[in-house]
């Protein structure tokens, strides 16, 4: 189990290790996901879904309203967003593990589109069959798990 506490015996601080919040959406147009590659470590060169982590005062449908703008240009409906799981998560940033909760969401367009990409995070966006997706391509543990549930549950 992992520490959740530290404390200095000297100063009497102590530093709380909480979960941080993070989104992932899953971008569907009838069988086919729009799935982004990663840029930028941790996973480089992965497939992932658009998302990112809870910003302070935020909730997390926002959170996917800003991350989608901000990694797609996709100016989204919040209405529209379907929350569908949890799932924790450690994400490595720097030899730094980061434990997470992923909260995954669906939206639904009505037609594809294709976006200018933010290169500095994503290398490349693209639609992809949902019976194509394989799960070694995956960035994330939690949402390799989460696309084994999902696909089987299609």
């Amino acid at each position: 189990m992992a520490k959740k506490k530290w404390s200095c015996p000297l100063c009497n601080f102590t530093l709380y290790n909480n979960v941080a919040g993070a989104v992932a959406v899953v971008i569907r147009y009838g069988d086919e996901i729009y799935l982004t590659r990663r840029n930028r470590d941790p996973k480089k060169g992965k497939l992932d879904l658009a998302g990112g982590f809870v910003d302070p005062k935020e909730s997390a449908e926002e959170t996917c309203k800003r991350e989608l703008f901000e990694e797609l240009q996709l100016n989204i409906d919040i209405s529209n967003l379907k929350y569908l799981t949890s799932l924790p998560n450690i994400y490595q940033y720097k030899e730094i593990d980061y434990n997470t909760i992923d909260l995954f969401y669906e939206y639904r367009v009505d037609k594809k589109f294709e976006v200018n990409i933010e290169l500095s995070e994503i290398s490349e966006a693209q639609w992809i069959p949902l019976k194509d997706i394989k799960l070694e391509d995956i960035a994330f543990d939690s949402q390799k798990i989460f696309f084994k549930q999902y696909l089987n549950n299609l």
